[in-house]
């Protein structure tokens, strides 16, 4: 039977622990696995380490542009296959949908400017952004995730482990790391389709209003460098924003809205006279997420 994970800080470990080698880091239980950079499954994942396994790793110290696993060579660094999206990089993608926080630690071989000089040092609680797929250094298709610090006040008040959940109702913890942006842009956004999702068409009421979210088509965060501008942002129910986000559905040029992994036609995309889209944006969203 699979030991059930642990999603948050590990006991007796806070952030700065180190550990000289593997073996210890595993013994610690801040990350399980002596070998592979992602403990997670399609549950889930709850640590990484980030120590220069790929080439295509990006580390800021607060935000690391992490690359997924698979398709790599051990002992040259290099990618050599294209990686899909299963075992820890479905983990990935599943700890951002349901806001589990992710532990990371850095190893040795990592950024040296965000590195410990030898072994393995413990760096914190982060969130995983977002996800894409491109085509890395070395010409294969890669999955790459943006993980974000979590600041200490976003931070579980203690571990969760959601096989032993927490008070008599059966409720856990967990950290909400989803964010619904609200700027002028996307409210205009809102207004100009009357709340409505501009796929299914779907207008939600409220005691307090109707209500909608603001969907970027290409993210506002690096590497993306998305606009925060109306041509940038479509107006979706909550459903077909998750939807879109994690590229389970895309817009044709043609305006067509489509089942990213049957290809299947789901409708035609509502646009209203006063919302120009910038259809550049939809096809870089199609090609980042591509299967």
């Amino acid at each position: 039977m699979p030991t059930p994970r642990t999603y948050g800080e590990i006991t007796g470990y806070p952030v700065g622990s180190t550990f000289r080698n593997r073996t210890e880091l595993a013994q610690s239980q801040v990350h399980r696995p002596l070998q592979g950079g992602i403990c997670g499954g399609k549950d889930g994942a709850e640590s990484i380490v980030v120590s220069g396994g790929y080439i295509d790793d990006e580390d800021f110290g607060d935000e690391i542009l992490y690359t997924g696993q698979g398709g790599n060579d051990p002992n040259t660094k290099r990618q050599i296959a294209h990686q899909q999206l299963t075992l820890g990089n479905a983990g990935l993608v599943r700890s951002q949908l349901e806001g589990y926080p992710v532990r990371v630690v850095r190893g040795a071989q990592g950024d040296p400017v965000h590195s410990p000089v030898q072994g393995f040092r413990y760096d914190g609680l982060f969130r995983v952004a977002d996800h894409w797929s491109e085509t890395g250094v070395d010409g294969f298709r890669i999955w790459r995730f943006r993980l974000v610090e979590l600041e200490s006040s976003d931070r579980p008040r203690q571990t969760v482990d959601l096989a032993r959940p927490v008070g008599p109702a059966g409720r856990a913890e967990a950290v909400i790391q989803r964010l619904i942006r609200s700027t002028p842009e996307a409210n205009a956004a809102k207004r100009l389709n009357d709340y409505r999702c501009q796929v299914c068409g779907l207008r939600l009421e409220t005691p307090t209003g109707p209500y909608a979210e603001a969907a970027h088509i290409r993210a506002l965060g690096r590497p993306h460098d998305g606009p925060d501008r109306l041509s940038n942002i479509l107006c979706l129910c909550p459903n077909h924003h998750v939807l879109f986000d994690t590229g389970a559905i895309v817009v044709d040029d043609d305006g067509i809205v489509r089942d990213a992994m049957s290809g299947k036609e789901i409708g035609k995309l509502r646009v209203d006279l006063g919302h120009a889209i910038n259809f550049a944006q939809l096809t870089y969203h199609r090609q980042t997420h591509k299967r």
